[in-house]
């Protein structure tokens, strides 16, 4: 019998990596299903996920506003930051008020974007690839960046200052963890499938936290050449127990954070939060 293709989509970045090394390598018995697994940054795969190209895909909560009718979210895979997150950051000789500022930002679709229009109402901004943002901030193209992945870390390292870690200003105002991005999986695959899917994900999960240093060999290689103590920590704030299950902490800091988007008319619709069904698994 032929096995059904499910593409998974998710960022070329350690800490999706580490959460997928069981699925792309072969770790896990996969069954009646073949993976592909497909490598971009996650303002693409929020874009692809609007047009519904993957069964399976990582997108930023922000984006997820407006995939419900095409969508569930898979209740475990979620990136958390419990008192940090997305920092926005300038170069040492700026001044503090940022309100007429040029902010670069990764992307219209991203949760670090949302949660700057929450803290900063209509901010001037330029959009670029991630990656561009640091050396923008430092050679003066924009006055500020709001930087997430590994910059969030290494910011210092290259002159520039923190204006403010987001996640650590969202913790203040709410007590929660500010939810950033998302496993989601086609509805269309129907009730079977996907809980069988989401089985298998999870349990990609569990092997990667259960055999940590294997894990980590594998996604050093997407590391963009941070140190392994480094690189462990980074996948620590972001694979963890929040990883394994929302919780009910952590679906409540999903609800605060669409409630907030609406009540700042960042969000102008109710975002209605389902969750994928999963077979039962004796893994975890």
């Amino acid at each position: 019998m032929a096995q059904q293709l499910i593409r998974v989509a998710h960022s070329p970045d350690s800490d999706d990596a580490f959460m997928f090394h069981a699925l792309a390598n072969g770790k896990l018995d996969t069954g009646e299903f073949q993976f592909e697994h497909i490598l971009r940054d996650i303002e693409t795969l929020n874009q692809w996920a609007l047009e519904g190209r993957c069964e399976v895909t990582a997108v930023s909560f922000h984006t997820y506003a407006f995939l419900t009718r095409r969508y569930l979210l898979l209740p475990h895979g979620a990136s958390m930051g419990d008192g940090y997150g997305p920092c926005l950051v300038t170069r040492n000789d700026a001044g503090g008020d940022l309100s007429r500022a040029l902010i670069a930002v990764p992307g219209s679709g991203t949760t670090a974007f949302l949660a700057l229009q929450l803290y900063l109402p209509r901010p001037r901004i330029q959009v670029m690839s991630f990656d561009q943002i640091l050396p923008a901030v430092q050679d003066g193209s924009v006055d500020a960046g709001l930087l997430i992945h590994e910059g969030q870390l290494t910011f210092a390292e290259s002159g520039l200052r923190l204006h403010i870690d987001l996640g650590k200003w969202w913790h203040e105002q709410t007590g929660l963890p500010l939810p950033l991005g998302g496993n989601v999986i086609r509805r269309d695959l129907g009730e079977q499938t996907i809980a069988r899917v989401s089985r298998l994900i999870r349990s990609s999960i569990v092997y990667a936290l259960t055999h940590r240093e294997e894990a980590l060999d594998y996604a050093l290689r997407f590391a963009r050449g941070m140190p392994r103590a480094l690189a462990d920590r980074f996948i620590g704030m972001y694979v963890n127990e929040n990883t394994l299950g929302y919780g009910p902490r952590g679906r409540e800091a999903v609800k605060a954070l669409f409630d907030k988007a609406r009540e700042r008319g960042v969000i102008s619709h109710t975002v209605a939060l389902e969750f994928a069904q999963e077979e039962a698994s004796g893994v975890g």
